[in-house]
């Protein structure tokens, strides 16, 4: 467990923000690069502290539910952004989802609130094998897979679609190989569920030759979606197949 505070909120566009977390702390964090996955600890709205488990291990979440809820943190998922070591930060960016706890805090940070963090690891393991890649997603993975293409090998080919709910979330200035293809999708108010861009695009696309590795996260009936389409119809094997449903469409997560 590592505790740290806030050290700035940057609006990057409408739909996303970015939080500098900060604190010696970090020293205990070994950086990995692409998707690092951490759990993020933040005050609910009206707590006078952070309350962080005592526990550094998957036992803390039983230390937590004992917790009444006046006094329990929220705790979310997220994807390091960037990591700098040498100044003791890191930067964790959001999606700003309606009245979401993670994206109610976001928009109300300021520097020196609390928070904390806890590594949970990578899911981006692309296999020796892949010729190229496939990596696709709603904004709640857009900065996992703008972390992957700024950490990746300039050997890199891949094909990326990335949804984001507005024309202006549309970033310009994105580091990525040579060889990656990066196709941005806005839904701009449209009827469509969120991911439903992303799917459509993936089922309409012409895939490169060879074979491939494909990383999908966002919306769970978007991801689920993708894999079952790249199954059954393009025959990929399962294992090449990386899935994950961050969220889902009309339910909030449990607190």
């Amino acid at each position: 467990m590592i505790t740290l505070e806030v050290r700035g909120n940057t609006r990057l566009t409408p739909g996303f923000s970015t939080i500098t977390l900060g604190g010696p702390g970090l020293e205990q964090l070994k950086p990995t690069g692409f998707d690092q996955t951490v759990r993020l600890f933040f005050p609910r709205e009206g707590q006078d502290r952070l309350r962080m488990p005592k526990l550094s291990s998957e036992a803390w979440m039983a230390e937590i539910l004992l917790l009444p809820k006046s006094r329990r943190p929220w705790v979310r998922n997220f994807t390091i952004r960037r990591a700098r070591p040498e100044l003791g930060e890191v930067d964790i960016e959001f999606a700003l989802h309606g009245d979401t706890p993670a994206s109610a805090w976001a928009r109300r940070a300021q520097p020196g609130d609390p928070a904390g963090i806890f590594d949970m690891g990578v899911t981006y393991l692309p296999p020796a094998h892949a010729e190229w890649q496939l990596l696709a997603g709603d904004e709640s993975a857009v900065p996992a897979i703008l972390a992957i293409l700024e950490h990746a090998p300039a050997s890199l080919a891949a094909e990326v679609f990335l949804e984001v709910p507005e024309t202006a979330d549309i970033r310009a200035d994105i580091t990525a190989p040579e060889g990656v293809r990066v196709r941005w999708l806005a839904r701009d108010g449209a009827d469509a569920l969120p991911g439903r861009l992303v799917l459509d695009a993936v089922r309409t696309s012409s895939p490169r030759p060879g074979r491939f590795y494909t990383w999908v996260a966002g919306e769970a009936g978007m991801a689920t979606g993708v894999r079952r389409h790249l199954v059954r119809d393009r025959g990929v094997p399962k294992p090449d197949i990386a899935f994950f449903g961050y969220w889902r469409h009309g339910r909030s997560s449990p607190g």
